[in-house]
């Protein structure tokens, strides 16, 4: 799924926000997705499909030694009881971040040219993310052929349902649905739980379990005995747990809100059977997150997602040479640092209104109260 040919695409309706059909091209301030726009811009994101490796080493030089070195400074610090070193974890979840996109682009083999060397790579950096590389980059493999597709929700997204299956809940089913959707419980504990927890478990894949018990378990021995061995040499597995514990959180609090954003904004698009069309969900069912230029450096160019799920083999450091190579590109799916706080609030796909809205906007009947 992630080569993208050009195709002829049916003529069908776009829509561009919430409530707004483009398929006329009516819409003031971004241009309409007609059939003729979807290969255009197919075609000219395949331009930048070719990792360049001194680009892609230069980036890891940036990236992997300043994390080792924060890290390196906490496990120092901590060992002679200055507790204020775990201020470093800050920057050091941030750097964290940046390598899970190094990491990311590895599962999709667009780091590198070898596709030896991404997997190398990615084995590698699961020891920082702590995230198992293979069985994510086949999970998130079905996240990019799923992605917009009401009917194959479920694997590698964060769960949505529709105003009618909500409803349709028992009163303790919305109860348990409205708990997850809270950004407290899905991002300031449900991403850091993701990471390490969930990640040590071979559940929730959507792999075979043989297969994600043997890559799960694998990586759990690598990190148990790396912490081992650091243990030893400060002087404590508990001052290792201390460095890991908020570093990860830090990074899984801030890419958990990115993955939110990138597809639970106002302008997302939804569809369900032959509705559901690859390259439209890609540009309309995802975001264009505008980052100041040192989050974005950080975040690894990862907010111009739309790019990315067009084509997933465009390497992280040519997507924003992407994005300036075609004026549409700049005009779709935009969504502030400011204006993307208000997707917080969003949490059902309303099939009538063709939008993602709030639980505010919904009410449950009586005769389903109970």
């Amino acid at each position: 799924m992630d080569d993208v040919r050009n195709t002829d695409l049916p003529q069908v309706r776009y829509f561009s926000g919430p409530g707004k059909d483009v398929s006329n091209g009516d819409m003031v301030g971004e241009p309409s997705l007609t059939a003729t726009a979807l290969r255009q811009l197919t075609k000219h994101c395949l331009r930048y499909r070719d990792p360049r490796p001194i680009t892609a080493l230069m980036q890891l030089a940036n990236t992997l030694p300043p994390f080792l070195l924060l890290c390196g400074l906490m496990l120092w610090g901590m060992a002679q009881g200055w507790w204020p070193m775990l201020l470093l974890s800050v920057p050091a979840g941030a750097l964290l971040v940046r390598l899970f996109i190094i990491q990311h682009d590895c599962g999709h083999g667009s780091f590198f040219r070898s596709r030896t060397a991404n997997d190398r790579l990615g084995q590698v950096l699961s020891l920082m993310t702590v995230t198992p590389y293979e069985s994510w980059k086949r999970a998130h493999a079905l996240h990019h052929a799923t992605t917009g597709n009401l009917n194959r929700r479920g694997t590698g997204d964060i769960h949505t349902l529709t105003v009618r299956e909500y409803l349709a809940l028992s009163r303790w089913g919305r109860l348990r649905y409205r708990i997850y959707r809270n950004p407290l419980a899905l991002i300031l504990l449900g991403s850091p739980l993701n990471f390490l927890v969930l990640q040590r478990l071979p559940m929730g894949m959507g792999l075979p379990w043989r297969t994600a018990w043997r890559e799960v378990s694998a990586l759990n021995l690598l990190l148990a005995a790396s912490y081992a061995a650091l243990g030893y040499i400060v002087g404590g597995i508990g001052t290792v747990i201390l460095v890991i514990v908020p570093t990860v959180s830090v990074a899984a609090w801030i890419g958990g809100w990115l993955f939110f954003v990138q597809h639970q904004h106002e302008g997302a698009v939804w569809e369900s059977g032959d509705d559901w069309n690859f390259h439209r969900a890609a540009l309309a069912g995802s975001s264009y997150y505008l980052l100041p230029k040192p989050l974005q450096w950080v975040t690894g160019n990862v907010g111009l997602h739309h790019i990315h799920h067009l084509n997933s083999r465009i390497p992280n450091y040519r997507l924003q040479e992407c994005l300036e190579g075609h004026e549409m590109l700049g005009q779709l799916g935009r969504l502030t640092l400011w204006k993307s706080f208000r997707c917080a609030k969003l949490a059902l796909w309303d099939e009538d209104a063709r939008k993602l809205v709030g639980f505010a906007s919904v009410q449950a009947p009586a005769r389903l109260s109970a």
